[in-house]
């Protein structure tokens, strides 16, 4: 029996999610209801103004709400019911805008239904949200335009397309120069073998489309992004024995990445840069990823990349940045000069290593450098 194709994986996402999920306490693994940490007290103030319907009909693997949102558009892949959006609608403002598409009709019909509810609650003339049905793959045929958002979120549904290339590409497409892609979702440590892939319900779960993580790499270089940053990590348990059997050794991280679409122009070498301090709720500094620290008026030397990203992002202005530094810019904690974690089953190990605490941007345990 070979692996279901894309139209049937389609319709089946649809039908678990659209019919036989009813609230996260019906989903078999917590694949798509893990959280990588804490929510800040601004985003649980916003969460508590968001629908119970809304919330309550939610999946989502991680938390995709990234700095420095006032005014942005924004575009959410996979909006489900649309809680991301409704978080994200207080973050941008009322000048903001945030745009959400899913492709399963009883989601979008969730989300459509309380838009005027979350309008008056945030004290909006007008809507700052719309929710579009459609497929990620295919955002042209949504009407979106080229270079038409600042960032671009999702939050534990790329691994449930079965083209991830087209989606990375769509993405690419819409942002504008030195926009964003900031996501999370499930990956695996291996590439999965049919048994896995063919699962229907592992498809449901999150599980049976989880990307390799190194494949993220490649096709986010082959798209034309900047090389993925990863932000942090967290642990997925299964705890369905008969699941269990069929994954076998493989194991799953739910992850959070950050992508660029740096322009050409922008870069210009190495350089040292300065927090500005200036982001709300980040005064004191700016966890950026699981390498990079910036804290307010500290100077830290950047690699060529990471002057691109902060010099063309909407990062630019909370920064100083100049030439100079090397290349080989050690992020902070204690790895090794120029080496950077790139694995989220590695930074997993780190975090939950004993001794010095190790966060992202911070410093690993007493197991070695990263």
């Amino acid at each position: 029996m070979a692996a279901p194709c894309g139209e049937q994986i389609h319709r089946e996402v649809q039908d678990y999610y659209g019919k036989r999920l009813q609230k996260s306490a019906d989903l078999k693994t917590n694949a798509c209801i893990t959280l990588a940490r804490p929510l800040p007290k601004m985003v649980r103030d916003a969460l508590e103004n968001v629908h119970e319907e809304v919330v309550a009909r939610y999946y989502g693997c991680g938390l995709v709400i990234p700095e420095c949102l006032t005014s942005c558009r924004i575009l959410d892949l996979g909006s489900g019911s649309g809680r991301d959006c409704y978080l994200l609608s207080q973050m941008v403002g009322e000048r903001g805008h945030v745009t959400g598409i899913d492709m399963t009709e009883g989601q979008v019909e969730v989300a459509k239904k309380h838009i005027a509810y979350h309008m008056d609650k945030f004290g909006y003339k007008k809507p700052n949200v719309e929710f579009l049905q459609g497929y990620m793959e295919k955002l042209s045929d949504a009407g979106l335009a080229d270079e038409s958002y600042d960032i671009v979120i999702s939050n534990c549904v790329i691994n449930l397309a079965p083209d991830k290339r087209a989606v990375l590409r769509e993405a690419y497409r819409v942002l504008k120069p030195g926009g964003e892609m900031y996501f999370s979702d499930v990956y695996a440590n291996q590439r999965l073998s049919e048994s896995v892939r063919k699962h229907r319900v592992l498809w449901g779960e999150c599980l049976a489309g989880a990307l390799y993580w190194r494949d993220l790499y490649s096709i986010a270089e082959e798209v034309g992004f900047s090389p993925p940053c990863l932000v942090t990590a967290s642990p997925i348990t299964i705890g369905d024995k008969e699941l269990e059997d069929i994954i076998g050794d493989c194991r799953f991280v739910s992850a959070t990445f950050r992508l660029f679409k740096v322009p050409g122009s922008s870069r210009a070498g190495p350089g040292q840069v300065i927090y500005n301090g200036g982001i709300v709720g980040h005064e004191r500094e700016l966890v950026f990823d699981a390498n990079f620290t910036f804290k307010e008026g500290e100077v830290v030397d950047v690699d060529a990349e990471m002057a691109a990203i902060l010099r063309s992002s909407r990062f630019a202005e909370e920064f100083l940045i100049r030439a100079g530094g090397s290349n080989t810019a050690a992020p902070q904690g204690c790895c090794p000069k120029g080496v950077k974690i790139c694995d989220p089953f590695q930074l997993l190990e780190r975090l939950a290593a004993p001794g010095p605490a190790c966060r992202p941007g911070g410093t690993c345990g007493p197991s070695g450098c990263c």
